[in-house]
Order: C-alpha cells, then structure tokens, then sequence
C-alpha cells in the first residue's frame, strides 16, 4: 500500500502519466516468492542429500 502511494506521487510529476495497478505489485511479490521457494528448496534438498560422512572428514 504504502509503496503504491509512493509511486503514484512519484509518476504525478511527469508529463506522461500511467497507470499503477495493483497487478505489477502482485507480479512482483509472485515473483519473489517463487524466486525464494525455488532456492531455498534447493539448498535444503542439497542438504538433505548430502554425505554427512564427508563433510565431518573436512571439519
């Protein structure tokens, strides 16, 4: 909401205005969402698959 306004005052300055819907901030918070499930589920399957023994042969 509150980045909404900002911007909606931001692009009132300019000669050629748009709209600001509330699609670009639903895109962009999907988006990061999958951005963020994608690598932490890689991260925690490499993990999970990782050979404990040779990681406490490295220690």
């Amino acid at each position: 909401m509150l980045a909404w306004w900002v911007m909606s005052r931001w692009l009132n300055d300019f000669v050629y205005r748009i709209e600001l819907g509330a699609g670009i901030f639903v895109l962009a918070i999907a988006i990061t969402s999958i951005i963020a499930v994608l690598t932490v589920g890689y991260r925690s399957l490499r993990a999970a698959l990782a050979n404990p023994v040779k990681s406490l042969r490295s220690e």
